[in-house]
């Protein structure tokens, strides 16, 4: 029995900013309960948008100079947050910025270096979570499983919809959980190219047409044929998917209003609907209003969008919740999500430097 106090930091590939959030755990033979705290998301400036975006293309140097001043920056972040909202904490527990993950390949990349960050804001840090579930043979994602079989059994499918869509759900009695499609990584492109962040309420979606020979092609991607473990990566948008958008003749509106059909059809595959089901909806586009009318048109399973901050702020809870639990030596990542050979125990620890007696 014990309480615990963490930092949870999440950026996703969708690059809305860096999240922190403050989460308590509460630990009673096995079971834990949680409560979220203050919580804050920091935009990325113009520097670090251009930066994150230029990496994968950029020199080894560039490289290994953005994974440490890319972890001083959160680790400064993490301070700042901490002496405004006044608060004191275990250590802090951060996915990093995801720059390369291609599992089939073996190997993943997420950028934010540890030692930095723990020097930067006087802390234990617990980081790099994917490593180790990729050298076991994994797909290194999604993480977040583990997270949703403890902190929320009492669903029966738990969806984000963060840059990818994601869902995770329990089969004959093992959590498993995959990748479903691209979703705020495509919809933000999209908006980006009519002048906007991001497409508020799904407003610019709501105006266009379903273009359907578009739909057809996107739908008959190889990966939506392939049964899980699966993950995906920028790269694979980058070659499946914006070649399909590189349409001269198809209206940004029209597009992003297939798109949503596109990820509302996805979804419906991967699940069972039924009388009772239900299914958490987190993650930016849960605020999606006519993304999640085109998911409620596709499927009878009740969607339950929980608070503002668990929409927004899950993932970094989760990823806390991660780093308690390789604090603690259990595993974190889970071989009937990714594939691994057997359930791992990510996560590398690094810890403050002492000051001098």
């Amino acid at each position: 029995m014990g309480t615990h106090k963490i930092i949870g930091i999440m950026s996703g590939t969708s690059l809305d900013g860096i999240d922190l959030a403050y989460c308590t755990f509460q630990e009673s033979n096995g079971k834990y309960s949680f409560k979220l705290g203050s919580c804050e998301t920091i935009p990325y400036s113009g520097f670090w948008l251009d930066r994150l975006k230029a990496l994968p293309q950029s020199p080894a140097v560039e490289y290994a100079e953005t994974h440490v001043s890319y972890g001083r920056y959160v680790g400064q972040l993490v301070k700042g947050f901490m002496q405004t909202n006044q608060l004191t904490a275990d250590f802090v527990s951060s996915h990093g910025h995801t720059i390369f993950h291609n599992p089939d390949m073996g190997y993943t990349a997420q950028i934010g270096d540890g030692a930095a960050m723990a020097m930067e804001c006087g802390l234990p840090v617990v980081c790099d979570f994917r490593s180790s579930d990729v050298a076991a043979h994994g797909q290194g994602a999604p993480l977040v499983p583990i997270g949703d079989e403890l902190l929320f059994p009492e669903y029966d499918y738990c969806l984000n919809l963060g840059g990818f869509a994601n869902i995770s759900t329990k089969k004959e009695g093992k959590r498993i959980a995959f990748d479903i499609s691209p979703a705020n990584i495509i919809l933000n492109h999209i908006a980006n190219k009519a002048g906007k962040d991001f497409d508020e309420g799904g407003k610019l979606a709501a105006s266009g047409e379903i273009d359907t020979e578009l739909l057809a092609k996107l739908n008959s991607l190889d990966f939506y044929q392939k049964q899980p473990p699966k993950s995906l990566g920028r790269e694979w948008v980058e070659k499946q998917i914006l070649p399909l958008l590189n349409c001269p003749t198809i209206s940004l509106r029209d597009m992003a209003c297939t798109f949503c059909q596109h990820i509302a059809v996805q979804i419906a595959a991967c699940v069972e609907s039924g009388p009772g089901k239900k299914m958490l909806v987190t993650g930016g586009g849960a605020f999606n209003t006519y993304l999640m009318k085109k998911i409620a048109e596709n499927t009878s399973v009740e969607l339950i969008l929980p608070d503002a901050k668990t929409i927004n702020y899950k993932e970094a809870l989760v990823f806390a919740f991660l780093g308690l639990l390789r604090m603690k030596s259990l595993p974190n990542c889970l071989a009937s999500v990714t594939g691994a050979t057997y359930n791992v125990t990510g996560g590398a620890v690094y810890l403050p430097g002492l000051k001098p007696l």
